[in-house]
């Protein structure tokens, strides 16, 4: 079933003069690996196309893979091939005139919340949607191109979406395919490093914020940033939302939040997990995600503290239920 939906897809990229390629809003690893990742496959395969990216923002912490296009014009985009990456609901896009291409293909990994598009490949077990571009590369690799630059792109996906690749999304086929990645020269030394060094003003932050750490009675850890946090550390964006994995090694908290405070009040919400899902109570506040992973919106500090309780109250059924919690 895949292989033919695959097919559909490459006939439609051989058939399309003009190719806009989109992805979520607040990128990570996945979405801009993904999408700039294939951008260059099909730009060195055929070059008589016009092949752009369909974004509204960007992310500081990948700026080492490059900027995102111009905007472009509602003509273009009504003209073109639009294929999207990443995005389990149409909400979610950087830029929502994707939608109004004269074809729409979606290419995701998250679990399906709304269809939308005239053609859709969801695998929700793939590790990453950068997985899915490299298994799509392997699979008419006789007839596409890609250079060190596209597989360093989704090799970023894959190792950042993956918690390198050591979430259990991770399998066999996910290895292989990142395994192809390198054969093209990934410099794996070079983008860790890009990925992982800090300006010293977050081990400040770090420090800082670890006395703000609260665990409930069933074991939820959770940390709050308002604004006010955010700009006494001159955080970025990335950098508040990377607080979630500060709570990751808490023993006996198998799950754990970050709720960042936008400027316009709003409350971004980070919901990560071990052993049990967290997906199902990211859905009932506006969002989702996998089952490990997911986000969420608040629209108020009521709502922040109605998320807590459900999220508390399914780690406890959790914990009296299964024993394999650590």
């Amino acid at each position: 079933m895949n292989k033919e939906i695959k097919d559909k897809i490459f006939q439609k990229i051989k058939e399309s003069d003009r190719i806009i390629i989109a992805r979520h809003f607040r990128p990570d690893g996945d979405a801009i690996g993904s999408s700039r990742g294939l951008e260059r496959i099909l730009k060195l395969t055929y070059p008589e196309k016009t092949i752009k990216l369909c974004n509204k923002d960007n992310s500081d912490f990948l700026a080492f893979l490059g900027s995102e296009d111009e905007e472009i014009s509602d003509e273009f985009i009504s003209s073109s091939l639009a294929i999207i990456l990443d995005t389990a609901t149409s909400e979610r896009l950087s830029d929502p005139r994707a939608l109004n291409a004269k074809y729409v293909i979606k290419i995701d990994h998250h679990i399906e919340v709304n269809k939308y598009g005239n053609l859709s490949w969801v695998e929700d077990y793939r590790s990453s949607c950068s997985e899915l571009i490299a298994d799509f590369y392997n699979t008419y690799k006789s007839e596409l191109k890609i250079d060190k630059y596209a597989a360093t792109c989704i090799y970023t996906g894959m190792n950042t979406d993956s918690g390198r690749f050591c979430f259990s999304s991770t399998t066999g086929e996910t290895l292989r395919l990142a395994g192809l990645m390198l054969d093209y020269g990934v410099d794996i030394e070079n983008l860790q490093a890009n990925l992982d060094l800090r300006e010293f003003k977050v081990y400040k932050f770090q420090a800082d914020v670890f006395e703000k750490i609260k665990v409930t009675d069933s074991g939820l850890a959770y940390l709050y940033l308002d604004q006010e946090m955010q700009k006494k550390w001159n955080l970025t964006r990335e950098e508040a939302s990377d607080s979630v994995s500060l709570m990751s090694s808490i023993k006996g908290s198998i799950a754990w939040i970050a709720f960042i405070e936008n400027p316009d009040k709003t409350i971004r919400v980070r919901l990560r997990s071990r052993f049990m899902t967290i997906n199902q109570v990211a859905e009932r506040y506006h969002g989702g995600g996998h089952d490990k992973a997911s986000g969420a919106t608040c629209y108020s500090h009521e709502e922040m503290e109605n998320l807590i309780k459900d999220a508390s109250e399914a780690v406890k059924i959790y914990k009296e239920t299964h024993n394999d919690w650590i």
